[in-house]
């Protein structure tokens, strides 16, 4: 066999593989994902537009909607805060148990919400830890608005600093120490240097961060107390309507959580567009 025809059927080969793995990808996605995206949409439109929308207007529904957007409004700028001054430390600085804060900053990754929401009753509920001590002042954390924050907090802490340590890690100090042999002091150079060297990735942490903190479900479920109306979150009040054999209604509400995810991943998809134009522009 020539080496011309060895060449054509490798290629060929290749070729069949190619289009093989393409369509096994697209198969499996369209399954597990497209497929169950597709059916939130089709339940919540099944007894009409007029229906779903009634059930978003109903009392309990929106309450749920106000707890996910309340928690959101204090957890996101929280982790934002924290997540900065993590990758900041870990990234521009050489300290003992440097790689120790950075194992503690990755562990929400590796730990259940579940063990975070049990966790948490085991310190600040009324037979935890602290227990006696928040009862004697009358101080309710567990099973009001406080747990919830605290546990999402807790789950959602990563995501924002995850984005940056590796980004200003990349970027190094060279930009700051030349700011500081200007005679920038440290708030100048953050804001002024690497604040908008970082703005993108930070954008992007806090678009992930937001998107998990209302569609947090583990350790609010343990920490809430699901109370219809007053501790239940958009997550878990998709559970309650489940549960009382209100699918439509389940699924219209799971419908926002889903419109949610969608809208992250177009803002994640710009802002990744963007952030590369903006590093082209400065390459050249």
């Amino acid at each position: 066999m020539s080496a011309s025809s060895r060449v054509s059927r490798a290629g060929a080969q290749q070729g069949w593989s190619h289009y093989l793995l393409i369509g096994t990808v697209l198969l499996v996605t369209a399954l597990v994902i497209g497929a169950p995206v597709l059916a939130v949409f089709v339940q919540a439109l099944s007894l009409g537009v007029g229906y779903a929308l009634r059930s978003l207007a109903e009392p309990d529904t929106r309450a749920a909607i106000l707890l996910s957007v309340t928690v959101a409004i204090v957890v996101v700028p929280i982790n934002t805060l924290f997540g900065i001054a993590a990758a900041w430390s870990i990234a521009k600085f050489r300290f003992p148990g440097r790689k120790l804060l950075l194992a503690i900053v990755e562990l929400p990754f590796s730990v259940s919400p579940i063990v975070a929401g049990i966790s948490y009753l085991f310190v600040y509920g009324a037979q935890g830890l602290l227990g006696p001590f928040l009862e004697a002042h009358d101080l309710k954390i567990m099973f009001a608005l406080p747990g919830i924050i605290l546990a999402t907090t807790f789950v959602t802490a990563p995501f924002v600093a995850r984005e940056l340590i590796p980004l200003m890690q990349l970027q190094g100090n060279g930009d700051e120490e030349v700011a500081a042999t200007l005679g920038a002091r440290g708030w100048q150079t953050f804001f002024r240097v690497t604040l908008p060297n970082i703005r993108w990735g930070l954008l992007y942490g806090v678009v992930l961060c937001n998107a998990r903190v209302l569609g947090e479900f583990g350790a609010v479920s343990i920490v809430s107390g699901n109370i219809r109306g007053e501790t239940n979150t958009l997550p878990l009040h998709v559970e309650l309507l489940y549960h009382d054999y209100n699918a439509a209604g389940a699924f219209a509400a799971a419908a926002v959580l889903t419109l949610v995810a969608l809208v992250t991943l177009l803002v994640k998809t710009l802002l990744e567009r963007v952030s590369g134009q903006a590093g082209a522009r400065r390459g050249h």
